[in-house]
């Protein structure tokens, strides 16, 4: 497998066919994928909450309302406990953002691999999606995600625009 070509074809997705839902087998295999996410000390402060129902999809929405959004047969989110994070002793960093950004990221690329879609979004709103999801006092979502197959038409891979080497990379 040539793993920047894997990277480097994946994109995001703003149109998804409604009709299209989501093979329970794929879906299992992408969680699966998410569940093998490192995590500091191994703490796996996290769960996956899948939301498939029409009545849950149309409740999410009210936190992120774009059009393209409703479209999607299943939306994913990483939810995470920061009391069950590891906590770093010198200055109390808490990694459950770190953790449920890797967690997303693994989430993300197995879709890919599936011939799936994606989109990582974190611009929702937070307190409406802590009261759509009930979420308790110590859990956090720091990205969602729709999960499907794009619009025929939207599967063409687009270039991507990225900073060169030499300027994201220093040698010491």
């Amino acid at each position: 497998m040539d793993f920047i070509k894997f990277v480097s074809e994946r994109y995001s997705v703003r149109n998804y066919d409604p009709l299209r839902k989501v093979e329970k087998e794929k879906l299992l295999r992408i969680i699966e994928a998410g569940r093998m996410a490192p995590s500091a000390a191994n703490r796996q402060p996290w769960k996956v909450l899948v939301v498939q129902s029409p009545e849950n999809l149309k409740r999410l929405q009210t936190a992120y309302p774009a059009n393209w959004f409703a479209n999607a047969s299943t939306i994913l989110v990483v939810k995470g406990m920061p009391d069950e994070a590891w906590t770093r002793k010198a200055d109390g960093y808490n990694a459950i953002e770190t953790d449920l950004t890797i967690m997303m990221d693994h989430l993300i690329l197995a879709a890919h691999a599936e011939d799936l879609s994606t989109c990582w979004i974190a611009a929702f709103d937070k307190q409406k999606l802590q009261d759509v999801l009930q979420l308790a006092d110590n859990e956090v979502v720091f990205a969602i995600t729709p999960l499907g197959y794009p619009v025929e038409g939207e599967t063409a891979t687009r270039p991507k625009t990225r900073k060169s080497l030499d300027e994201i990379v220093e040698w010491i």
